[in-house]
């Protein structure tokens, strides 16, 4: 699929302005029937456009249902992929929630992003609470990390491998596995993914790192380190969680260069762009340029290969449940109708076909 890498930074950045005022072949029936939708305007910028899908609304909201097939082109399991849900005890795994995810990803033409192997949060109770040695901790992984990429080998993509591996610091988090394993479990989980399914791209995935910054340095440097040790890491996943009161980070394009420089993909793995309520127009313009943004440094950077949206719906975002005062984080509003963000991110794939 060739990536339309000429484009003018300038014919990109116009989009925002204007509005404010790899995988198998398979059938796309959602995206030929609709070519107003998102996925038929990513189609042939080699980036694929995806969304975090919400389980729930995916089996009791036809409305939510038609707009996953039809604007999407990847979909990422909003939680059903997550260790607790999957191995609520130990040995005793449940994919049936996740199952249904990909089952309908392929009936849509969709490819699926896994998230995610290893993370600090939302892990069973059963691995938390008791005491393990390390030797019993390093199992307990190896065999999560197996049993999970096995289960879905050939039908997931991407997997986030390591979540949130760093503080903004760039120090390594306090995790049980830093504690019991030291910082070589990031290469064994890689490893042990790999072995499982040896076609699936893997990545490292974090937030507060779309700029050049003390995480995203400690990415970077983590990142050549473990390729030069032969570790398969693939690509650098950057979640893309903006806020508007703090900005958005004005050195995003030359950080995701910088990892095309190391040889690997990249994606943006969970955008959205939140505000403090009540929406205004002003929010609003920006939160489109937000969108567009990470979108833009996306389409110019050689191996960025996707672009998904955390929840696609004001209607079942995460934000104003964590936090407080804020929302409005999404490209559609909770009727599902686009907001200005929706049409700026269709018109820079538009531009970018050009």
């Amino acid at each position: 699929m060739g990536k339309r890498r000429t484009v003018l930074a300038g014919m990109l950045l116009a989009v925002a302005t204007a509005v404010s005022g790899a995988a198998p072949a398979v059938a796309d029936p959602a995206s030929a029937a609709d070519p107003a939708s998102l996925r038929a305007a990513a189609r042939g910028t080699g980036v694929r456009i995806g969304t975090a899908v919400d389980m729930t609304a995916l089996a009791d909201d036809a409305a939510y249902r038609a707009a996953v097939a039809r604007e999407f082109d990847s979909v990422t399991a909003e939680n059903v992929m997550k260790w607790e849900a999957v191995e609520p005890e130990r040995g005793r795994y449940d994919w049936a929630a996740a199952d249904r995810l990909v089952d309908f990803a392929r009936a849509n033409g969709q490819v699926v992003r896994g998230h995610t192997l290893v993370w600090h949060n939302q892990n069973p109770a059963w691995l938390t609470e008791d005491a393990f040695t390390p030797a019993e901790l390093r199992k307990i992984l190896r065999d999560h990390i197996r049993a999970q990429v096995r289960h879905f080998k050939g039908r997931v993509y991407q997997w986030d491998v390591v979540n949130e591996a760093f503080n903004d610091d760039g120090t390594l988090r306090d995790t049980i596995w830093l504690r019991a394993l030291g910082p070589g479990y990031i290469a064994d989980a890689f490893r042990w993914a790999h072995e499982a399914d040896p076609k699936a791209k893997l990545y490292l995935n974090d937030y507060n790192n779309e700029g050049i910054n003390a995480k995203s340095d400690a990415y970077y440097a983590l990142t050549k380190q473990l390729r030069a040790q032969g570790v398969p890491v693939h690509g650098y996943g950057i979640q893309g969680h903006l806020a508007l009161q703090y900005g958005i980070p004005d050195t995003v394009l030359p950080n995701v260069r910088r990892f095309d420089a190391l040889g690997v993909q990249t994606a943006f793995t969970e955008v959205d762009v939140r505000m403090q309520l009540p929406a205004d127009q002003i929010k609003v313009q920006a939160q489109a340029q937000g969108f567009t943004s990470l979108l833009q440094a996306c389409l110019l950077a050689r191996h960025c290969v996707s672009y998904t949206v955390w929840g696609f719906t004001d209607r079942y975002s995460w934000v104003p449940d964590v936090f407080e005062g804020e929302g409005s984080a999404t490209p559609f509003d909770e009727q599902l109708q686009p907001k200005p963000a929706y049409h700026a991110l269709r018109n820079t794939f538009l531009l970018a076909r050009r």
